[in-house]
């Protein structure tokens, strides 16, 4: 009995040591540092992990998790974790190169003899490392609208994939790319003979003890302490949102989780593989990983101190005030969040977040990498305040300014001519019909999305949609004598930032 309390009383002071070892800002003004940023950024929860020479030095959950509610972040609060899940992909694709199962560098036509991009000259040289690295050539985010949270199975996104003109170079560029992901991804059944989320789980989850974490979003909001997802966007006013179900995209960003858990992730992370002595991962897997597949900037950054960025297999890097940092963000419907670490500090961060219209989960990350990077102190919250509420304030205004113009004025043509089915060769059949005195639009690929148009004049339209996390815009009808051409849908720049042009059927 004497000894176990020796031992209880030496991790004590061990773990006191360890934290008063910690810079000053993160001793003595991190908790009010945050207290005050969710304040300033109407954030309503957040949960925060840092890990430092082995030991977690902070862990901790700040605000609510449900503002009607109240119940309170804590560590064990769930959020989906969207891109973070990315580096999980990359690491269980390069950890099975390391096996000789693959190669990195194997055409993804060995695995789908008949998968095919847009361009038929890029389609036999693609690999695996292009897809993991984001450049097909393709714009950022572009064909999300049709692929996130939409009703499509895993190998119709695939299908699609042709359809996604590239406007850039193949292997010259970089373009955000999920559907990238996916793809890679689901080369692990083909090898393995195990679905992604099940080899993920087998592989990563189980062996490092991340036991209140889930790799696909089904069943999210029966979960025990999980955050609900809000937005201000657009009006200004905070709002529940839906839970995206984006396990069709799973490889790319359906993984659920904690910051608890995401710091045994870190943790192996800074350990060349290890979780509290044991191997989970090839260090060679790893390095694979943060090798740079593709060069993002090599421009000094007028912000931070950083010259040099680019991406592995699932996360980015960069230089900062002379070290090498990995890191990556998340962003989801109502959630962004972000995991990072610095090996030569043996430091990591986690920062998650049920907001996704603030930048205060970033603000904090550099924050930290600040104070333990030796940076002299700029408070970064405010620096990002400066650009952000005006944005804010004009993107609300713009919105209060659009519903002001619905006054109940006609369009030029009856309700009924606007009425129909419209068609976009990527996204395919969007359907409009009369509602009362105004037009709603069902999507088919969308099983619970629908959006209401109100005329305002000059032939524009009002277009809110019912998930306020798709936004809310302006539109206009092409119209040819008396007859309805086309219209062009926008959503949200933070889903997919062009228009998709839908062709009226006669």
């Amino acid at each position: 009995m004497k000894r176990l309390f020796l031992l209880t009383l030496l991790s004590l002071f061990a773990a006191t040591l360890t934290f008063a070892q910690q810079p000053d800002f993160i001793q003595n003004k991190l908790d009010a540092y945050i207290k005050q940023g969710l304040k300033d950024w109407n954030l309503p929860g957040l949960a925060i992990a840092i890990v430092k020479d082995g030991k977690t030095v902070i862990m901790k959950g700040y605000g609510v998790r449900d503002i009607k509610t109240n119940e309170p972040v804590d560590e064990n609060t769930l959020f989906m974790i969207a891109s973070n899940s990315k580096l999980f992909t990359g690491t269980a694709l390069a950890q099975l190169d390391v096996d000789k199962k693959l190669s990195l560098d194997d055409k993804i036509t060995k695995y789908f003899p008949g998968y095919s991009v847009y361009d038929p000259s890029t389609t036999p040289l693609l690999t695996i490392k292009d897809l993991l690295g984001h450049h097909l050539g393709t714009k950022t985010f572009q064909g999300d609208f049709t692929f996130w949270n939409t009703t499509l199975s895993r190998q119709e996104i695939m299908n699609r994939m042709k359809l996604l003109k590239p406007s850039m170079e193949f292997r010259q560029s970089f373009g955000y790319c999920n559907s990238c992901f996916l793809t890679a991804g689901q080369v692990i059944q083909q090898v393995t003979g195990k679905p992604w989320e099940t080899y993920i789980q087998d592989s990563i989850l189980t062996p490092l003890g991340m036991s209140n974490t889930y790799p696909l979003t089904l069943g999210i909001a029966a979960r025990k302490d999980v955050s609900k997802p809000y937005t201000n966007a657009f009006t200004g006013q905070m709002v529940e949102l839906p839970y995206d179900q984006v396990d069709n995209l799973a490889p790319a960003g359906s993984i659920v989780s904690n910051v608890k858990d995401v710091a045994k992730w870190l943790t192996m992370q800074l350990d060349s593989g290890k979780y509290e002595g044991k191997q989970i991962i090839a260090w060679k897997a790893l390095q694979k990983t943060r090798d740079e597949n593709t060069i993002v900037s090599s421009r000094a950054s007028a912000v931070y101190p950083m010259h040099f960025r680019g991406y592995g297999l699932g996360v980015f890097e960069a230089d900062y005030n002379g070290k090498q940092i990995f890191w990556h963000t998340g962003g989801a419907n109502g959630f962004v969040t972000n995991t990072c670490f610095v090996p030569e500090e043996k430091l990591a961060i986690t920062i998650l977040t049920n907001n996704d219209n603030q930048s205060f989960f970033e603000a904090l990350r550099y924050q930290i990498l600040d104070a333990y990077l030796g940076v002299p102190y700029i408070d970064r919250s405010q620096a990002m305040l400066k650009y952000f509420n005006p944005d804010q304030k004009e993107t609300v205004k713009k919105t209060d300014d659009m519903l002001a113009r619905v006054k109940g004025k006609a369009p030029e043509l009856s309700l009924a001519a606007y009425a129909g089915k419209y068609q976009n060769p990527l996204y395919g059949q969007m359907d409009i019909s009369v509602s009362k005195k105004d037009l709603l639009i069902k999507f088919s690929n969308h099983q619970y999305l629908t959006a209401s148009l109100k005329y305002m004049d000059n032939g524009e339209w009002v277009l809110a949609y019912n998930n306020l996390a798709f936004g809310i815009f302006p539109l206009k009808f092409k119209i040819d004598g008396n007859k309805v051409v086309s219209t062009e849908i926008k959503v949200n720049d933070g889903l997919e930032y062009d228009p998709y042009l839908f062709t009226k059927e006669n």
